[in-house]
Formats: C-alpha cells, sequence, structure tokens
C-alpha cells in the first residue's frame, strides 16, 4: 500500500513539469526538490528535480540538498481562560477571558495541514446586556400592562446567574405608508377604532438604552400606548436591524448580548416593501434619530440572511417570545439564525420571565465556533472534544453542547492551503463563538518559494556568460534565452540547426523519437509510471526495455540501465535470471543434485533419466537404498544370497563395518551425513540389520554379525493343547446339552402343574350306572 501512494504522489510531482523549486513545493506537501548542480544526468529536463522525497533520496540526491520546507505554529497570545474561586474579586469584562489562544500564526505550505487546540471555558458571573423588543400593536394591549413591572422582577430573578445584568427596551408597529397603516389625517393620530386612546403608528422606537435600574424600566415602559396597523405581519425586521446595528444609542457592552422579540404576529421581509413603493434595499446601518427609526419609509426591510449577518457580526443571540399561533413560523425562523431561541408567550406575556431565563440557559449551554471569510485556496475544518470526552467532527466539530459553568471544552482546528495568494502579504482571519465578542485571531503566512531562491546568483557564468540566474541548482532563464543553461536565444538560432544537434549518427530520428529538441539538446519525454525514465544524450537510452523473467525486469534481481541488464551479485544471464549460488542444489545427503545432475542456474538437471526432482532425488521406479543394497550386503557379511558367487564383482563399492549388535549401529543423531537404517530377511527367514550412509564421498555399510532367526516350534505341547482342546470343547458341549435338557423339563412340569390347578371336575351321575337297590311301592299301602 505504502509502494502504491508513493508513486502515485512521486507521479503528480514529475507530471507538474515544474521549471523552479517554488512551483514544486506547491504542487503538494510530499514534493521536494533537489538543489544539486550535478543531480540531472544527460537528457534530463529541469523538471525532473521536483519529486517525491522518498524518490530524490533513492535517485541519490543528499539529504542537505532537498530542498522540502514545512510549515510551522507560533501562539503570540495566550492568555490563559478564567478559572474564579473563592479569593477572585469581582472582574471587569475585559478582565475576563473565555477562549484561549488570543492570536495564532499560521506558516502555511500547500496541502500540509497545521492544527492546533483552542480552549473554551464558560466563565461564572458573566455580566450580561438584555434589550427587550416588545410589538405594540394593538393585540398586544394586554402583554403591555404584564410588561409594565418587568424591570425590576428581572434584575431579581437574573441575580441567580450574574451581579452585573442590565436590560433595556424598544417597541416597533410598521412602516408608517400604505398599505401597512391608514394615512388618514385622523388615523394618523389615532390609529385604533371606537373609544381606545392609542398612539400615533411608529416603525422603531428606543425607548430606554440599557441600564442598571429596573425600576427605571418599568417607569418607562408604564409610559407607553398601544399603536396600530392595518395587515397582520409586523416590520419587526427593521427594529432588529437597528437594534443590532445602532450600538452606540443602544448602549451595547462588549458582553453577552441577548435581544428578546416579543409578538403574536408574523414578520415582513426583503421584497414586501413594493407594496407601499419602497424598493432600496435595506442598507444595514443606523438611523436613529431622537431613538426613533427614521429610514422606514425609504428602505425596503432587510432579509433574513442580511439580519443573521448582522446579529453574527455584533454578536447578539435572539429569543423569541411568541404566541402559540406563531410557533411554526418562528421554529423555521431560528433554524436559519445561529444561537436564537423559540419560547411560548402566553396569550398576556405572564410567563416571559420564566421563557427568558429557560431560553438563555439553552443558549449559553451551547457554545458554537464561526470563523471570518477564508482566503481563497485555503480551508478550515474542526474537530471538538466536549464534555465528558465526547467528540464531534464535520458540522458537529464545530459546536459543544450542555455546557454548564465553569466546564471547559477543546476545539481542534486544521487549517490548509491549496494554493499561494497573488500577493505576498499575510492573510488574517478570525475564529469566535457564535454570541461571545471575544475571538481568536489567526495570521497566514504561506510558503511560496524555497529558501535557496533568496540565495540565487544573478547572471551567473554557469548560466552561459550570464544569461540566467543560478537558483536552487538550476539556471532561470533571463527573457529571450532558452535551455538547460539558458545557451540559445529564441531570435538568433534556426530550427534546422537546433534539430541537427539533436539526431544520433546523423540519423533521422530526433531524440530517438523519445523526446523534445530544446536549443540543440535532447530533453527526454516522461513516462506515466514515474519510475520508467528515458536518458542519454538523445534519450536512446531507458530503464524499462531489458529483458524480463517471470515477468519481472531483470529476473527481479538486477537494475535496468540503458536496456541491458546489470545483475546483482551471484546473477547473470541477460535477464538476471541465472543464479550462480548452488545451495539451492543440494541433496539431503550433502552432494549436488544427489550426485546424478549438474546445477545449472541454481537448478539441477538430472542427467540420470530415471531420477527426478529439484535434486535428482525422487526416483518412481528404483527400489528403496535397503533393498538396493540387501543381496550386497547378505553376500559380503553372510557369505549368502543371490549374489554370492559374484560378491566380489558387484558388491565391492562400499566399505563393510561388523558390529556385534545393534546398539552398536551409528544413530542419525549422531552423524553430520545422512543416514539410513535397515532391516531385512534372508531366505531362511533370519534378519540382518545394517546402515548405509555415504560419509565425504565414502560409502559405508554396517552389519551386525549374527542372524535373527526364528526359533522352531515344540511339537509336544502344541500336540498336549490341541487334545485338551478337543476334550475340553467336548465336555463342553455335553454340559451345554445338559443344561438346556434341564431346562426344558422344567419347563414342561411347571406347565403340567399349572393345568392341574385350573382343572374343573363335572359332579353329575355316570349315565351308565345303574344302583343295585330297587324300591317297589304297593299300591295297596295307605300310609297308615
Amino acid at each position: 500500500m505504502k509502494l502504491v501512494l508513493s508513486l502515485a504522489e512521486g507521479s503528480i510531482c514529475i507530471k507538474a513539469n515544474a521549471q523552479s523549486c517554488g512551483e514544486c513545493i506547491q504542487v503538494s506537501e510530499t514534493c521536494g526538490w533537489c538543489s544539486d548542480e550535478k543531480f540531472l544526468t544527460v537528457g534530463q529536463p529541469k523538471s525532473a528535480r521536483c519529486d517525491d522525497v522518498e524518490s530524490l533520496r533513492k535517485r541519490k540526491c543528499d539529504e542537505k540538498n532537498i530542498e522540502n520546507p514545512r510549515g510551522n505554529i507560533d501562539i503570540n497570545t495566550n492568555k490563559p481562560v478564567t478559572i474564579r474561586n473563592s479569593n477572585t474579586g469581582k472582574l471587569k469584562p475585559e478582565q475576563i477571558t473565555q477562549i484561549q489562544p488570543q492570536k495564532v500564526t499560521l506558516t502555511l505550505r500547500s496541502g500540509e495541514a497545521q492544527t492546533f487546540d483552542l480552549k473554551f471555558r464558560r466563565a461564572e458571573d458573566y455580566p450580561i446586556d438584555l434589550y427587550y423588543l416588545m410589538d405594540l400593536s394593538f393585540s398586544m394591549k394586554d402583554d403591555l400592562e404584564n410588561v409594565k413591572n418587568l424591570g425590576t422582577d428581572l434584575m431579581r430573578e437574573m441575580q441567580a446567574i450574574t451581579s452585573d445584568f442590565r436590560i433595556g427596551f424598544g417597541s416597533f408597529v410598521e412602516k408608517t405608508v400604505m398599505p401597512y397603516i391608514s394615512t388618514t389625517p385622523a388615523r394618523l393620530i389615532n390609529p385604533c377604532t371606537g373609544n381606545q386612546n392609542c398612539t400615533s403608528p411608529f416603525s422603531y422606537k428606543n425607548v430606554l438604552k440599557l441600564t442598571n435600574k429596573g425600576d427605571e424600566f418599568n417607569r418607562l415602559v408604564s409610559q407607553q400606548q398601544i399603536s396600530g396597523n392595518l395587515d397582520s405581519p409586523e416590520g419587526g425586521f427593521d427594529a432588529i436591524m437597528q437594534v443590532a446595528v445602532c450600538e452606540e444609542q443602544i448602549g451595547w457592552r462588549n458582553v453577552t448580548r441577548l435581544l428578546v422579540f416579543s409578538t403574536d404576529a408574523g414578520f415582513h421581509f426583503a421584497g414586501d416593501g413594493k407594496l407601499g413603493g419602497i424598493v432600496l434595499p435595506n442598507d444595514g446601518k443606523c438611523h436613529l434619530e431622537n431613538n426613533m427609526y427614521t429610514m422606514s419609509h425609504y428602505y425596503d426591510y432587510p432579509s433574513i440572511a442580511h439580519l443573521v449577518q448582522k446579529l453574527s457580526d455584533h454578536n447578539i443571540q435572539t429569543i423569541f417570545a411568541v404566541t402559540e399561533e406563531f410557533q411554526p413560523v418562528y421554529k423555521e425562523l431560528k433554524n436559519l439564525i445561529p444561537k436564537s431561541a423559540v419560547g411560548t408567550l402566553s396569550s398576556n406575556s405572564s410567563n416571559v420571565i420564566k421563557l427568558i431565563i429557560d431560553a438563555y440557559n439553552s443558549l449559553s449551554s451551547e457554545v458554537i465556533l464561526e470563523n471570518g471569510r477564508l482566503p481563497e485556496g485555503v480551508s478550515i475544518t474542526y474537530k471538538s472534544i466536549c464534555k465528558n470526552g465526547v467528540e464531534g467532527t464535520g458540522e458537529n466539530g464545530r459546536k459543544c453542547s450542555n455546557i454548564s459553568l465553569g466546564d471547559e471544552v477543546t476545539f481542534k482546528i486544521s487549517v490548509e492551503a491549496q494554493k499561494c495568494p497573488s500577493h505576498d502579504k499575510p492573510e488574517v482571519i478570525t475564529i469566535k463563538p457564535l454570541g461571545f465578542t471575544e475571538e481568536v485571531e489567526v495570521v497566514l503566512k504561506f510558503i511560496c518559494d524555497c529558501e535557496c531562491a533568496a540565495f540565487g546568483e544573478k547572471n551567473s557564468k554557469d548560466c552561459t556568460n550570464g544569461h540566467g540566474t543560478l537558483e536552487c541548482g538550476a539556471c532561470k532563464c533571463n527573457e529571450g534565452r532558452i535551455g538547460g543553461q539558458c545557451e540559445c536565444s529564441k531570435d538568433e538560432v534556426r530550427t534546422e540547426d537546433l534539430d541537427a544537434n539533436c539526431r544520433k549518427d546523423n540519423g533521422t530520428d530526433i531524440c530517438s523519437n523519445n523526446g523534445d529538441c530544446v536549443c540543440g539538446t535532447c530533453e527526454c519525454k516522461k513516462r506515466e509510471n514515474p519510475a520508467e525514465v528515458y536518458s542519454g544524450q538523445y534519450c536512446e537510452c531507458d530503464n524499462f526495455n531489458c529483458d524480463r523473467s517471470n515477468n519481472k525486469l531483470c529476473g527481479g534481481h538486477g537494475q535496468c540501465v540503458c536496456r541491458k541488464c546489470v545483475c546483482d551479485a551471484n546473477y547473470t544471464g541477460s535477464a538476471c535470471d541465472c543464479s550462480m549460488d548452488s545451495s539451492t542444489c543440494l541433496a539431503k545427503n550433502g552432494q549436488i543434485c544427489n550426485g546424478r545432475g549438474i546445477c545449472d542456474c541454481g537448478i539441477c538437471k538430472c542427467t540420470n533419466p530415471k531420477f527426478q526432482g529439484p535434486t535428482c532425488e525422487i526416483c518412481p521406479t528404483c527400489p528403496g537404498v535397503c533393498t538396493e543394497h540387501k543381496d550386497c550386503v547378505q553376500c559380503r557379511a553372510f557369505k549368502e544370497g543371490e549374489k554370492k558367487d559374484t560378491c566380489e564383482q558387484d558388491c565391492s563399492y562400499f566399505d563393510l563395518i561388523k558390529v556385534n549388535d545393534r546398539d552398536k549401529l551409528p544413530q542419525p543423531t549422531d552423524q553430520s551425513f545422512p543416514l539410513t537404517h535397515c532391516k531385512e530377511r534372508d531366505a531362511n527367514d533370519c534378519w540382518f540389520y545394517y546402515t548405509y550412509a555415504i560419509r565425504n564421498g565414502t560409502k559405508e555399510v554396517y552389519v551386525v554379525e549374527s542372524l535373527e532367526c526364528p526359533a522352531g516350534p515344540d511339537i509336544i505341547p502344541i500336540v498336549a493343547g490341541v487334545v485338551a482342546g478337543i476334550v475340553l470343547i467336548g465336555l463342553a458341549l455335553l454340559l451345554i446339552w445338559k443344561l438346556l435338557m434341564i431346562i426344558h423339563d422344567r419347563r414342561e412340569f411347571a406347565k403340567f402343574e399349572k393345568e392341574k390347578m385350573n382343572a374343573k371336575w363335572d359332579a353329575s351321575e355316570n349315565p351308565i350306572y345303574k344302583s343295585a337297590v330297587t324300591t317297589v311301592i304297593n299300591p295297596k299301602y295307605e300310609g297308615k
């Protein structure tokens, strides 16, 4: 990922085609300029000095010659925010600090943001100026009665919030022209109907400038009378504009400024004045004479945007105290005016004090930062770290909510310039919390050139007889001169003569079709990929048209220099794809290609066709090591086996060492060379054990000198066992038969007993039985 980013930035720096160090550093914060006079190779243009800093290092530009100026932050005024304690007495408004720092100087380089912290702490017992602006049209008659005692009552309630509180009062009705009011003489004196006694209509009147005398407020408000107009919307926007801009007449201090706007109707805004023939836009200036607005018939109503600007400029927070009917309208207006609140006013304004205090608490618990107009090409971003560590970014980064007295919040403010201004003077912007008079002054200075430019040598001899200024390692030609060293005049040299110097060997191609002929010198073209470069006197060389291996330039093991690979150590070949390192050819037995091949460019080429694999160790058709050497070991150690007749001829290729038992055989852990343990059986079913190894090119066989033959079987125990088995099996069968018969007899007897118990015998006489006694009845016998 980092490589991709580096290439992308490098592409930006190179593609910019910067002709000076100043142009280069304005392309991107990652771009640098190499001021080494010998940095460029033949054919490279002046703009090749501009590249990302990491690429310049890779291109062997010394660190001290890389121009890469960075921005910085200077805190000029850093008075800490005010923290009150029991020993702190009453402070004047100018002695209270709620934001820190107060002045900052930022030195900006294009594309590089500078970030500083701004602290805000809501001060305890901070002074408040409150101006009550009331609609005195006829529908507000009962509200006026309740406002007459507002001064002293509000003073008493506000003591819990601040000990320095001032209050003022103003009223408004409507523009004094048709069709907003009746202009008949009688209606101009008393615009109300019936027996109502009303004062003459007016646009806006400043009744009482801000004062700390609540009884004076009550006295003057008690003297006010209701007026009247014809249409329902009122001219409140005219009044708000004058209250905002007439600071001296109103008596605003540099403290918290609250404007309470009380009405039971809607409002006119810019464009509505055309109904009365008024077409001039509101000029946003103060026009109070004897505390009366005198230009309502001359200037149109202000627009909402115009009001927002003036309220913000004068740090005024607005509280709209309106009746239930007009709540939706003023809530929409609140969304357009920052640091404003809407409260529901009862029909007779009896709840106005509670409304004001609730609205003040809501407004003061939120801080929103705003900045002045930014210079062209400068951007600013905010990140808030609010109460309990809650963070906000984007538009939410400008504000923090639910701030109590004594709470401290922090804003991280980042300022970034995308380009240098057209002038050399510093720019100044201001950042402040909405509704507060304190602000941070931010002075912006811009890095538009390199430090080396100040040490440029005018009319330098290195620039062809002084036809240019040697600046940051490159010639900056005078007017009418061209070329890398300002060696040509635009008026004196013919194109044909210049082009002849750019053809290699008097050929037809100018700069090998890879560059442009500038003043008889080839300046090579740039590629889309900044890593790919044309070079050479005639741009005949490049670093990307060399042989490739595995889709890699020079196999990834060399550098492409003028279309030929210059290989790294231990590599050779036209594409540096031939490794001279034979370690990849070592087999497990330590031999190169297992002794059955040659190592070519780090790869085994097996000479024996039966063997294969990366180290010629795999032989699918070959027997194992043990099977391969079995017959030779058997014939040499025991004079037996298939090769006992040809043993001397076929089996003399290894050294035979006999040992007494298996424990004396070499073990793999004791050897520094490959070792194989074998166990084989001869024709007599006897086992013999041996090891096979190759040590220093010598094949060694260790064999146990005695065979392990199985003992013959003992016949008598076998026969006795068989006979005993037959007898035991017969006895077992007889016992099983006897057991089964006993079980069967018992079941039959039980069945008989059961049937006997259930038998029932018939008690009637035998039909063939005849008794031996015969009884004859005498017919003559009468029973006497």
